[in-house]
């Protein structure tokens, strides 16, 4: 347990965290949406710092991120908790606590030392929401910029700007999920917003950091045609039509267990409307051999050949098409 970062002191011994959109007031004793941020006599503190509940070397494609350093691996840790409480969750046994904080005492310089070991050039926050760790993420992140690590981080987006500002400078790459594209579903689904989402894309995007989205096409709640198209149209005009596109299918999973997996058809319908949009590369998840290649965005030849998570071939030649030279965005080396 570590005193919070990004709050303040309100009446009573309240206090007011402003690390995530929810902005919590939290009574004395109380603890605010992601049950990891406890108000101790008017001080706010993180009950997550270094208790690390899941540690894994993956590969980075399971990320996934089909456009950083492909066919590396990724040292990938996580803390309890999440500030969205979202009915599909596949990962609630980890993220949706309540009273005890699971988890092992890891120092961050355990964390940067274990990822050196690991001999992976990334460590990746990742299966929770890495924002309600922060503490822990800036504080790993720093060490493993320090010793030559680069950091990548997967995300719900749901982070305010100032605590994205500091933390920016220390990122590489980010996943972010874009669940939908309309505020009703957002709450219903997740207990969130969409627009604090939407301002932390192309705050990350702005930033340069390397951007990739993800979108779990679940069937009838974002699986329409409007949403789905004005998901990609966002993507397409307000990030970059180069910003990598993940459509996955839906499994049923914890509180979501009446609705029927996503059908194939739709996926590929989904990666479709991506393209139509005017975006540059488009991937099918969870269904196999669904869009999953990268091609080059000005001949249409494959340049990065893939079955399942693992690099079949490679056809770039530093950063270019091996077949018409045009550039492929992305971090490839």
């Amino acid at each position: 347990m570590r005193e919070a970062m990004f709050w303040s002191a309100e009446k009573d011994r309240y206090v007011r965290c402003t690390l995530c959109p929810h902005l919590c007031r939290i009574a004395p004793g109380a603890r605010g949406v992601c049950h990891v941020r406890e108000n101790h006599d008017g001080v706010l503190y993180s009950l997550n710092y270094g208790r690390i509940v899941a540690s894994n070397v993956d590969p980075i494609e399971k990320k996934p991120l089909y456009h950083y350093v492909p066919g590396s691996q990724s040292f990938s840790v996580a803390a309890a908790g999440c500030n969205m409480h979202c009915r599909h969750c596949q990962n609630a046994s980890i993220s949706q606590v309540e009273d005890e904080i699971p988890g092992e005492d890891i120092e961050p310089r355990r964390i940067v030392a274990a990822a050196q070991r690991s001999g992976c050039r990334t460590i990746a926050y990742t299966y929770t929401e890495p924002t309600i760790y922060y503490e822990t993420m800036l504080e790993t992140a720093t060490l493993a910029r320090d010793v030559g690590l680069e950091n990548i981080m997967i995300s719900n987006g749901y982070i305010e700007a100032e605590p994205f500002a500091r933390l920016a400078p220390l990122l590489h790459a980010a996943n972010v999920d874009l669940k939908a594209f309309n505020d009703k579903v957002y709450r219903q689904l997740c207990g969130a917003r969409l627009q604090p989402i939407l301002e932390s894309l192309q705050r990350i995007y702005a930033a340069g950091v390397w951007l990739e989205v993800t979108t779990l096409v679940i069937p009838g709640y974002n699986d329409d045609h409007t949403q789905l198209k004005a998901i990609a149209g966002f993507i397409a005009a307000e990030l970059g039509p180069e910003v990598p596109w993940h459509v996955s299918a839906f499994y049923p999973t914890y509180r979501l267990l009446d609705v029927p997996p996503t059908p194939e058809d739709t996926i590929r319908r989904a990666c479709e409307i991506g393209t139509q949009a005017g975006l540059q590369h488009v991937y099918g998840g969870n269904v196999a051999g669904v869009f999953e290649h990268t091609l080059c965005p000005a001949c249409g030849n494959v340049v990065v050949k893939r079955s399942g998570y693992r690099i079949v071939q490679m056809g770039l030649k530093a950063g270019k098409c091996g077949s018409c030279g045009a550039d492929v965005a992305g971090v490839w080396e």
